[in-house]
């Protein structure tokens, strides 16, 4: 993704901060609206991981479509 992710504070209720450059925003977005399209099953997810789309020090961060309401 070209970008860090961060994670700051406790496990609950803490604060997640997204740094990334503009490449890196628009591949996040990019995940996003795959994850937004009409057709896309309750519980589909996509994970970056450092090495796997996030740099070096990142954390691990999961993207997961939830429609309940």
């Amino acid at each position: 993704m070209g970008g860090r992710c961060t994670h700051r504070g406790p496990q609950l209720g803490g604060e997640i901060v997204i740094e990334a450059n503009s490449a890196g925003l628009k591949t996040l977005v990019g995940h996003l609206l795959t994850l937004a399209q009409d057709g896309t099953p309750d519980g589909a997810h996509l994970h970056l991981e450092e090495n796997n789309g996030l740099e070096e020090g990142s954390v691990s961060l999961v993207l997961e479509r939830c429609d309940d309401e």
